[in-house]
Parts: structure tokens; C-alpha cells; sequence
């Protein structure tokens, strides 16, 4: 308790010193804990949307399907019978066609993916429903990045060419019902849904599937020759590119916290060197090397409890504000392939809060204790003169 209350009464005599070694400290704990936030909120909602809209629990390919290559699809498809046929009729698989489509709006050529859904699903936040409209078109919804790179609007209508399954080219008119809005790039881009049942007539494919999408029941298994991808398969890309941004944020982190630690390193090499008088009066006085080097050491490490306590008055109202409004994201953040919402909410966990303040504590304990080496090496009477070795 002596050494702590000398410790204290130094620090606070210190001044200006240690309230900036303090300040760029808790400068330093805020921002980690903010960026680190921001990242665990963007791989939350990534995750989560990508689930609700694309992937499901999982999903079941055909052997030859390849998502990153589309001239595959004109072979990816199988009959949906069997095992996937009694968990289709159950609600537990929703079943998806995939053909590569050519569109052809207000005179202009674009090559499109052009995907059937069962209006009826219920597993994917895909708003199907509006497929079961009827009339003297086929009934289909886009995304907006798809409307705006297209051009196209609600109730627009525009031809559509696409390949059978003989080989053969044929062609019918398309009418846009609903623009859905999504943070899933991946269901949106170049891509058009409609009728699963009117895709398997027009393509000859009837009763077939390219893939099928799991809800929370399926129990996670290959079927006959449909293959298997879970989650973690499914989002490693997603799961990539957070752990991209985690490995160049550390070098940000890594700066900060040398920045701060360097200050308090400075400042204890400083403090040393003049009070040496001050050193030698304390082991003239009986205490041992070891205790005057853990008296520097904990100084230095009041400067990490002094900066937590400083970061929780201003960093607890400023974390809470960022995640009540969100950090808005500006629009080019959706055209990166990847789930990017307008607006990231941080994810402040108490795991990462507390690895956080271990780190800062930790790390400023350490640069505080190794200047108080030369302690050791010290003679009191050249201390009490003023020397230092």
C-alpha cells in the first residue's frame, strides 16, 4: 500500500506531464475500442443479412454447379425427387434454377443471371410473394442495383432470351412487379427472379433445381448427389475480407499504442534520471532495489488506470452515441461484392472491451518496468550525490 500511495502522490505531483500521458493513453484505448466495434458490427449484420437473403443454413449444389462460373449452369441441374422432394414439400429446402438470360430493355443488350424461387418459400427474405401475380407476362422482381444499372423501373416491361435445355434460343416478354431492396449485393447484381415453376417450362427443365437453400431445421447433410456448403463455406469470402480489415486495422492500433507508450516511456526515463537523489534516499532509508524499481513500475502502470478511467467519461457517451445513430456508409461500400448496409451499428462486446483494457494495462506495465532496471545497478551514495550509472 506504501509503494501505491507513493506511486499516486508522484503521478498526481507530476502535472501537466502525466495528465497528457494520460490523455493520448485514453485517446489511443477509445479509438481501439471504436474501430474494433465498427469491424464486429459490419461482420454481425454481414453475416446476418447474407443468411436471411442468400444462404440460409446452407445449401445443397448440384455437382456441377460453380457460382464463379456461369458457363457451368447449363449442365447444374438435376429433377427434384426423392429425399429433397419430401424436405421441399416440408418447408425445410427451398429449391432455385439457374440460367444465364439475356435482357433487352428500352433497346440495350445486357447478360443477366435469371433465377426461379417458388413464390410460396418462406426460408430467404427474398419478397417472393410478388411473383404469384398472374396475367399475360412473366412476373419478376430485381434488386435496385440491378433497376439502376439497367435502367429499369416498376411494371416496366422488356424481352428476355434465354437458352432451353436442348440448346435451342427462345424469348418472351418480362414484366417488373416489385424493386426490393437488399444489403446483399449477390442477390441483386445483374440478376432476375421470377416463377420457379415458369423457368422449369420455359427451359424445358421441368421438376429440376440447380440448388437448394436450408432453413435452421436441415440437418446439415449431403443428399444423394446433391453436395452440401455450409455456412462457413458459404461466407469465406465475407469471412476473408473482415479478417483483411482486422489484419491492416492492427497496424493502426499498433501505432496508436506505441504513440502512447513511447510518451509514458519517455516520461519514466526522464522521471529516473532526475530523481535520482530521491531513489537513493529510498534505499538508504532501508528499501530494497526491488521495491524502488516495483514504485517506478506501478507509476508507470497508474498511467493505464488513470487513461481507462479518463476513456470511460468521454469514450462510454461517444461509443454509445455511434451505436444509436450508426456510422453511415457511403454508397460505393455496396458495389464491393460483399454485404455492406447503409449504415454500420458497432458491436461493442465485453470480450473485446476487456482484451482491450488487458492489452493497455499490460503494455504500459511492461514499458514502465524496463527503464527501472538502471535501478538495480545503483549505489545509494552515488544516488544521494546525484550520479546515476
Amino acid at each position: 500500500m506504501l509503494e501505491i500511495k507513493l506511486a499516486l502522490k508522484n503521478l498526481l505531483g507530476s502535472g501537466l506531464r502525466t495528465w497528457l500521458n494520460v490523455g493520448v493513453l485514453s485517446i489511443a484505448f477509445v479509438v481501439i475500442v471504436f474501430y474494433k466495434g465498427m469491424l464486429d458490427g459490419w461482420n454481425e449484420q454481414a453475416r446476418t443479412d447474407t443468411i436471411n437473403w442468400e444462404t440460409g443454413s446452407g445449401e445443397l449444389w448440384h455437382p456441377a454447379f460453380d457460382p464463379y462460373d456461369p458457363l457451368t449452369l447449363q449442365d447444374a441441374h438435376a429433377a427434384i425427387k426423392g429425399k429433397v422432394k419430401d424436405l421441399t414439400e416440408k418447408g425445410v429446402l427451398t429449391p432455385q434454377l439457374v440460367t444465364l438470360a439475356t435482357i433487352y430493355p428500352q433497346g440495350r443488350m445486357q447478360n443477366v443471371l435469371l433465377k426461379g424461387i417458388n413464390p410460396g418459400q418462406k426460408i430467404l427474405s427474398i419478397p417472393s410473394g410478388l411473383l404469384k401475380e398472374e396475367g399475360d407476362f412473366i412476373p419478376a422482381i430485381i434488386g435496385k442495383r440491378m433497376a439502376e444499372s439497367s435502367g429499369l423501373k416498376n411494371s416496366d416491361r422488356f424481352l428476355v432470351r434465354w437458352r432451353t435445355k436442348s440448346g435451342t434460343f427462345d424469348a418472351l416478354e418480362v414484366k417488373i412487379i416489385g424493386i426490393f431492396s437488399s444489403n446483399v449485393p449477390t442477390v441483386d447484381n445483374g440478376q432476375i427472379w421470377i416463377p420457379l415453376k415458369r423457368l422449369q417450362d420455359m427451359t424445358g427443365m421441368q421438376n429440376e433445381a440447380t440448388l437448394f437453400v436450408a432453413s435452421k431445421t436441415f440437418s446439415g447433410e449431403s443428399i444423394d448427389n446433391w453436395n452440401f456448403k455450409g455456412l462457413k463455406y458459404l461466407l469465406r469470402d465475407l469471412d476473408e475480407a473482415i479478417a483483411g480489415k482486422k489484419g491492416s486495422s492492427a497496424i493502426l492500433y499498433g501505432l496508436l499504442l506505441t504513440i502512447a507508450l513511447l510518451a509514458i516511456f519517455d516520461t519514466q526515463v526522464l522521471s529516473i534520471f532526475r530523481r535520482r537523489k530521491e531513489i537513493g534516499t529510498y534505499i538508504a532509508l532501508g528499501m530494497t532495489r526491488l521495491q524502488v524499481m516495483r514504485l517506478f513500475t506501478i507509476e508507470g502502470s497508474a498511467y493505464s488506470i488513470l487513461a481507462l478511467l479518463a476513456a470511460a467519461i468521454y469514450g462510454i457517451p461517444f461509443l454509445a452515441y455511434m451505436h444509436f445513430t450508426g456510422i453511415p456508409m457511403p454508397k460505393a461500400a455496396g458495389d464491393m461484392g460483399i454485404s455492406v448496409s447503409e449504415k454500420i451499428i458497432p458491436l461493442y462486446s465485453a470480450g473485446m472491451v476487456i482484451s482491450t483494457t488487458l492489452l493497455v494495462v499490460i503494455s504500459s506495465t511492461i514499458v514502465s518496468f524496463l527503464p527501472t532496471r538502471r535501478i538495480s545497478k545503483m549505489k545509494p551514495t552515488d544516488a544521494l550525490r546525484g550520479k546515476l550509472q
